[in-house]
């Protein structure tokens, strides 16, 4: 049975591994810092799907008070095409919504076209009318 729960830090090794498996490690990012980081900051919105008590989906969501985000969504390659991915989406969508949060955000690298098809069947849509713009401010390098 799958079981979608706020992570805990002893989930920490087998959510770094998911990360791995799942292609989300950026090399501009230490994923150990990003969990760091989020610790304090709306730990209710970091969720992962377990089945067994092991972690094969998860999702990090936060909100500002204005818009919310959504980082770190994915799935284990081996349970994809079960609607878990659409499941996870949908559970922090309600959180967000719940805190009167009425817009969410996303950022897919432009070369990952499978994601891109997967958040487009979700409703996402691409903001042409929005420029992103960056600033790193600390480097994890």
């Amino acid at each position: 049975m799958k079981n979608i729960r706020i992570y805990r830090e002893r989930d920490r090794e087998q959510v770094l591994a998911l990360w791995q498996e799942c292609d989300l490690i950026h090399p501009k990012n230490d994923p150990r810092k990003d969990l760091d980081r989020k610790k304090g900051f709306g730990e209710e919105l970091f969720l992962v799907i377990e089945e067994r008590e092991k972690i094969i989906g998860t999702v990090m969501g936060g909100y500002d008070g204005h818009r919310g985000i959504i980082n770190y969504l994915g799935v284990h390659p081996s349970f994809r095409g079960q609607g878990l991915g659409k499941m996870l989406l949908q559970a922090v969508e309600q959180k967000l919504k719940d805190l009167g949060c009425p817009q969410v955000n996303l950022l897919v690298w432009s070369n990952n076209s499978e994601v891109l098809k997967f958040y487009k069947k979700t409703q996402y849509s691409e903001a042409n009318d929005i420029v992103l713009l960056r600033k790193r401010l600390i480097s994890d390098l």
